[in-house]
Formats: structure tokens, sequence, C-alpha cells
């Protein structure tokens, strides 16, 4: 439809749209139905460059304007994404490919929630220090300084969230930012820097380039960046970090997941289905944090696999904007042929049991069959050194595993070198909190999945990340800080007296 086709995106900094000079663009689909929705214009070296120093440039003010006046411009920023949130969640629907029932409730909502929780908190004092009586004559005191110009390099899954979840506490702070979305998803960018720019952001303190990993690459390891906060897969982010820590810049990593979903025998069966199917099926499975091995006990096989079975038949496919849509496509055509690979080895070479779904598209429309689409997948009585079980997959594909003990199902959930998210479902709430406890991983649910509200830090163990995001830990990645020793006895102690 001529209505989906946007305008071109160029680079924005010094509170401007820019022109790249790359003379270089690339487009950008709708992953529904492969049809292209916007040019986007390639950053070159000289134009990070340009942004960098506008961030640079705009610093030392931003940094120095007191944190009360900075909650004051985003929270004006807030307001206006909460007054633009149809607007700007159809745009995401389409870049994403994510249902408009899910964008429209979700991604822009979730994102604002979080700039409006560190507004507050620096707006209440929240980046005040501390102060320590030492002895009677001598004080401690301690202050929180922003570090400088940070990059910011987004993901295509949750593209507007995530800008915000990087933006937020990075402005909030005092630092100025590069942000630079993903390659895939990048048509929100541009309208989140002139949101800010209308809240009365000053120039250079929200500014964006677009590129693929070389644009990236350059901009992480500038000298003039200070902090690196990327989104993404592991192998990419060990590359990024281990850049970063060369050059001793600061980082947050949140990076990929492969987490287990434990069933307990006194679980309820409907809630433990509806749980597997959000930590699987929700955002077509492409969330980092997807609980994709789900641990059932042996005795469960025939009910759990029964209720299950009946309820996938609610995953409802179909065109964006439809109410009734729940399921979108895959975001492009590699992420779509590389998830379609690893359900062919889970039937051909795992040859595990094909409960639901497989290979080839879903029932759709038309006007969407040369859309990105998989199905919905699941197998059955996978076992744990199956490629399907341990690799990360990020679509639509659950592995349940069955299980004989608890003690059991704990290990076998901890035998992997990942660690972002595990969950529970139980009605004994005292051993739910042994088990987490127990479990190798930063974020953990306990009968829910998913949810990750502005108030909780949230971040991996192991090689799903390093640091955190979101709540009141997630703004000291953002800090540095200085403590100070004042002796008020008026007389220097030494060892260098006269005997």
């Amino acid at each position: 439809m001529s209505s989906d086709v946007q305008s071109p995106r160029q680079l924005f900094y010094d509170g401007e749209i820019k022109s790249a000079t790359s003379g270089k663009s690339f487009q950008t689909l709708n992953p529904s139905n492969a049809n292209t929705l916007a040019d986007i214009h390639i950053a070159s070296n000289a134009d990070v460059d340009a942004a960098i120093a506008s961030a640079d440039r705009a610093f030392p003010s931003w940094s120095q304007t007191p944190p009360a006046a900075r909650a004051r411009i985003l929270q004006k920023a807030v307001a206006l994404l909460r007054e633009r949130n149809d607007e700007i969640a159809r745009v995401e629907s389409l870049d994403s490919g994510k249902a408009y029932t899910e964008t429209s409730t979700v991604d822009v909502l979730s994102g604002a929630d979080v700039l409006e929780y560190y507004a507050n908190f620096i707006g209440g004092g929240g980046l005040n220090g501390e102060t320590t009586q030492l002895r009677e004559d001598a004080w401690v005191y301690s202050n929180k300084a922003a570090l400088g110009v940070c990059a910011g390099i987004g993901a295509w899954n949750y593209p507007i969230q995530i800008a915000l979840w990087k933006s937020a506490p990075c402005l909030a702070a005092g630092n100025t930012m590069i942000y630079k979305p993903s390659e895939y998803t990048p048509l929100h960018a541009q309208t989140l820097a002139e949101i800010y720019r209308e809240a009365g952001l000053p120039a250079g303190v929200f500014n964006v380039v677009y590129g693929a990993g070389d644009v990236g690459s350059y901009l992480t390891s500038h000298p003039t960046i200070a902090k690196v906060s990327f989104t993404g897969q592991v192998s990419t982010g060990l590359k990024v970090a281990g850049s970063a820590a060369g050059r001793m810049k600061y980082v947050t990593m949140e990076l990929g997941g492969k987490s287990p979903l434990i069933i307990l025998p006194d679980a309820e069966l409907d809630n433990a289905v509806n749980g597997a199917m959000m930590a699987n099926f929700y955002s077509t499975g492409q969330v980092c944090t997807n609980g994709t091995r789900v641990f059932v006990p042996r005795g469960w096989k025939e009910a759990f696999e029964k209720r299950l079975l009946e309820q996938v038949e609610h995953v409802r496919p179909g065109p964006l904007f439809d109410e009734a849509t729940n399921f979108g496509p895959l975001s492009s055509a590699i992420h779509q042929e590389k998830v379609t690979e690893y359900i062919r080895h889970g039937i051909e070479t795992d040859k595990a049991k094909l409960l639901y779904g497989g290979l080839g598209k879903p029932s759709l429309p038309k006007d969407l069959e040369n859309g990105y689409w998989v199905r919905p997948t699941v197998f059955t009585d996978c076992r744990d050194n199956m490629k399907i079980v341990k690799d990360e997959i990020f679509g639509p594909v659950m592995s349940i595993l069955y299980y004989d003990t608890v003690e059991e199902a704990v290990r076998r959930a901890n035998n992997t070198e990942l660690g972002l998210a595990a969950g529970v479902f139980t009605k004994d709430i005292n051993q739910a909190h042994r088990i987490i406890g127990q479990l190798q991983a930063g974020i953990t649910w306990i009968n829910t999945w998913g949810e990750s509200p502005a108030e909780m830090a949230v971040g991996g163990w192991k090689k799903s990340g390093l640091g955190v995001e979101n709540g009141r830990k997630g703004i000291e990645a953002w800090l540095q800080n200085k403590s100070t020793l004042v002796d008020m006895s008026g007389t220097v102690p030494t060892v260098f007296a006269k005997l």
C-alpha cells in the first residue's frame, strides 16, 4: 500500500537532519510482505566523526544542567511519546513485522515508562551522593559524574523500546549519545530524535547515524566514545566488548539466551501452558529472554501436550493491523532462512518429535505470501544435546524436555553457557524461591514470564551479558563516582618527623 511507504531517513546530529556524505543508502522492508518501506542513508566515517563532535560539544553544558531541569525535558518527551503512541506504533509494526496489537500496547509505552522512571528518579534526587562521618573531624562525601559521549547500538526486535532503554538513563545521567539502530529496523530513530528535540533537548545531546556493522564498529571504537551499550547476539557482543575493554571504555552488554522454563508437578496446567506459549510465541519468538527450553514433569506428558495443542491453535498470523492478528513474520529474509534451517535440523538431524508446525509458511492472505513468515513450531521428547535445544534460535520454536526429579531439571536447566533468564511455575512459593536461588540467570520469574517493568533491573549472567539495564542499578552504568575525604583537624600527620 502506498500509505505504508515512509520518507527517506538521513542522519540526525547538531539538532538537525543532516545529509550523509557517503552517497550510499539501503532499503528497509516490510517483513510481512517484503515491500520497500524507505531509503536509509548510510553514515560515512566523516559523518560519524561529525555526529560525535556534536555530542562532544553538547556534553559540558548538558552534564552541568541541574538534574531537575533535565528531568523536565525528559518528562515532556514522555508526554509526546504517549500522545503519539498509535502513529509511532504503526510505523514500528511496518518496520519490525510485529502485530499492531502488540506495538500499540507494549513497544512505545514500555520505552516511555523507562524514560519516565529515570526522569522522576533524577528529579527526586536520585543522583545525590553519600556523606559519611569518618571521625569527629573528618568526613567522606561522594559525587556522581556523567561519563561523556556514549554509543548506543540498538537491536531489531524491540526497536524504539531498546532505543529508550539506552537513551533514558544515558541522558538522565547527563551524558550525550550517538545512537545507531539496527539496519533491519531503522525507522524509529529519527522520530525519537525529533521528539527529544521538541521536548527541549539541546542540540547534540541525542544523535542518530545509520548503517550496518562497519558503521557500528567505527562508532564504538572511536576514541571520544566513553561508553558502549550494545544489545544483540552473543558473537557480536563478545567482539564489541573486547574492543571496548581494550580501550578502557565502559560497557553494558545485553546479549542472547537459551532460557529454561521449569514447570513443577504441582503447577496449574493452564497457567503452565499459557506461560510456555508466551515464552515462545510472543513477538514471533524474537525475544532474547524467551523460555525456549520447557522442562515438564514426565507424568504430565499426555495432559501437557494435549492442552498445548489446543492453545497453539489460537496463534493467529495475518495482516499486521487486523485486531485478531497476534503473530507476525520474522524480521528479515536472512533471519527467516536461519530459523527455517533450525526447524529443518530439528526434524532431519536431531530427529526430535515434531508436535506442531514445522517447515513452510502458515496459511496467509495472498498479499502476504512474500513475507518472512514461519509456522509456530513445537518439538517434544527433546534431549539436551540436540542443536535446537542448545542454540539460540530466536524464533517461534519450543523444545519440550521431560524430567523425573526437580533436582535433575535444575541441573539440566543450568547446563548452558548462557544465563539471561529463567522461570518456575508452581503453587509452592517457598519451593519456587529455592529453585530460583539455584538457577544461573540474571532475570527470573515465578508463575509468569516476560514482564520487564522499568523498576526491574535486568541483565544476563555468563555469556548473556555485562551489567544491567533499568531499575535503580541501571543508571549506575552511565555514571562514574568521585569520593572526597575532608580532614578538618588543622594538622597534617607525617611519618617524616625528626627523631
